[in-house]
């Protein structure tokens, strides 16, 4: 990260961030609050037969379904009411003008510029973006089509049949979600892998049972710097070395990167350096040459696709007015939750197989975006910031997790994705999967047959259902079940949900979604007066490892000046690990 000393708001987006929490908006929020206390969705459904239709929104086929939240209308209007007091609209536009609002490390801030149609203009110091951006993405396809074709080939001439990228963080999770989310898209004589920990694990399971001759690494890292990503990197080029020899690394080796120094002293031809720009957070970048990977494992008319849809959810993100937008509703959701029900974590629970990587991408666009405690001014955060976001598909959670969320002292909102067809055609025998009738715990049932697809999605809307309206004591009573037992079958509902029902699941969606979150991260940002897009946090920890690496190295008891505990840690591992001592680093 840059060490640019922080600049001032722009002063178009009026100076300091208003402190929110001493608003009248956010006290008319509180007192609403207080008033809608002790109001469940049962009685909320009851008195508006309209709500389903009144609290949801679609744009492009993706349609949201927000009813089955703890709120009415008249809270979208005061939510909305605040964003319009924190600025949204404004700080919206100057994002999309490539204003400097990363103010911390005075950086614009353009990932909607990687997905712009070519012929748009965004403009950064004066300079028009969208061109540069076009031309990257047009050497990605080139490449991507000589690897998928067979014209690029190894250096014994033998065509590429794997693909490791190897990176961290943003460099690694939206390319390996993306490929694991799009799945049925890849060309399947093409193995896709990826490396990220420093662990050696990842990169022994990653190369070990790999044809050298057959493979190809994708480097990705800004500065060709990052400890994680070059480690790994020079061990993957001694394990290809050790194959084929000095010569081979050129064939097999390419780069995501500016550091064209640094690239080419690794061996690599700064003719297949890819180029990425100080405008795009890494958490952001899997649209741009960071995506590399994912174009030769869809091919370039699938990407296209991907990015219109992060276009199409960017247009509108833009456009579309609060209260029938899909990330400032998911955005302004999210802030009641947190800050008025005081609510600490956030699910996403997607029944996909693909998206089985969805939620761990989340986590990182969330968390490392919005885990601030200060404001933009450099103040201490008046209330409380980004939650903690989790999941994995259904239906595993549901027999995992689900307990805790029926039935736990802990309210956790979720967000639940699905498809009104699978992305892939289905198996003969998934086709006729009888369906009885329904066993003593609870399995759906009914006359007839369905395919795996009917039952997947019948658990996504009979989980919502139950988490908000539960069953009441009279309602298990009425059922014949023993007194003593009445109280373990009650679910108590009012578990909120937000609903995401797209068609399928398709490179155009799979860019909706994410860009989705985005904009959903962002309003929230705005609204707490955070900076979204800095990371300082991630600063320390790797400073201090900076100092400990060649304290676990050293030939000779190294002298350590950290706390009582990390000394006494470090001295347990070098007398545990001697094959430690002494090494290179």
């Amino acid at each position: 990260m840059s060490s640019s000393l922080p600049s001032s708001e722009p002063s178009h987006l009026g100076g300091e961030p208003v402190v929110i929490t001493q608003t009248p908006e956010w006290a008319a929020l509180r007192a609403h609050h207080a008033e809608l206390a002790g109001t469940g969705l049962r009685a909320l459904f009851a008195a508006d037969p309209g709500r389903a239709d009144a609290l949801s929104a679609e744009v492009d086929g993706l349609y949201l379904d927000y009813s089955k939240n703890l709120l009415t209308t008249e809270t979208i209007r005061l939510l909305v009411a605040l964003a319009e007091r924190a600025g949204l609209s404004a700080r919206v536009e100057a994002m999309f003008s490539g204003d400097k609002i990363n103010t911390t490390e005075d950086r614009a801030v353009l990932h909607v510029a990687l997905r712009a149609p070519a012929g748009e203009s965004i403009e950064v110091g004066g300079e028009d973006v969208v061109p540069g951006v076009h031309a990257v993405l047009e050497k990605m396809y080139a490449f991507a089509d000589r690897v998928r074709s067979g014209v690029w080939t190894g250096a014994t001439g033998r065509h590429i049949r794997t693909v490791v990228n190897i990176g961290i963080g943003g460099s690694d999770l939206g390319p390996a979600m993306a490929a694991e989310a799009l799945r049925t898209f890849t060309d399947r004589s093409l193995e896709s892998r990826f490396v990220s920990n420093v662990d050696g694990s990842d990169i022994w399971e990653a190369t070990h049972d790999l044809d050298p001759a057959e493979t190809l690494f994708i480097i990705s890292s800004k500065t060709f710097t990052t400890l994680e990503t070059i480690a790994n990197a020079r061990t993957a080029r001694s394990w290809l070395v050790a194959a084929l020899g000095e010569d081979a690394v050129r064939h097999h080796f390419v780069a995501v990167s500016t550091n064209a120094q640094k690239v080419a002293e690794f061996g690599i031809d700064t003719a297949n350096m890819f180029e990425f720009w100080d405008w795009v957070g890494g958490r952001y970048s899997m649209d741009s040459a960071i995506g590399l990977s994912l174009v030769v494992a869809i091919g370039p008319e699938n990407f296209r696709q991907l990015l219109a849809g992060f276009h199409a959810m960017d247009v509108h993100f833009r456009t579309a007015p609060p209260e029938r937008n899909l990330p400032v509703l998911l955005g302004l959701i999210g802030i009641w939750y947190r800050d008025f029900f005081g609510l600490q974590t956030q699910a996403v629970l997607p029944y996909s197989h693909y998206l089985s990587r969805f939620a761990a991408y989340l986590q990182q666009l969330d968390m490392e975006s919005n885990g601030k405690s200060v404001d933009r001014a450099g103040r201490p955060v008046t209330t409380d910031t980004g939650p903690v976001v989790w999941g994995t598909p259904g239906t595993n959670g549901q027999h995992a997790y689900y307990q805790l969320l029926h039935q736990g002292t802990t309210v956790i909102p979720a967000d639940f994705i699905g498809f009104v067809e699978p992305p892939h055609p289905e198996l003969p025998s998934q086709q006729t999967s009888q369906i009885g009738s329904a066993d003593p715990a609870g399995t759906p049932g009914g006359a007839g047959t369905a395919d795996q697809h009917v039952l997947l999605m019948a658990n996504f809307f009979a989980q919502t259902e139950a988490l908000a309206f539960g069953k009441t004591a009279a309602e298990v009573a009425a059922e014949g079940v023993a007194p003593e037992l009445v109280p373990h079958k009650v679910f108590s509902g009012d578990r909120p949900t937000n609903t995401l029902l797209a068609p399928v699941l398709t490179p155009f969606t799979l860019g909706q979604l994410i860009a989705l979150y985005e904009h959903k991260v962002f309003t929230q940002g705005t609204i707490w007066g955070i900076n979204s897009f800095d990371q300082w946090g991630v600063e320390l920890g790797k400073v201090l490892a900076g100092r400990i690496i060649p304290e676990l190295a050293a030939a000779d008891q190294p002298e350590l000046a950290h706390d009582a505990s990390t000394n006494a840690l470090i001295r347990r591992f070098r007398a545990g690990f001697p094959a430690a001592v002494g090494a290179a680093t």
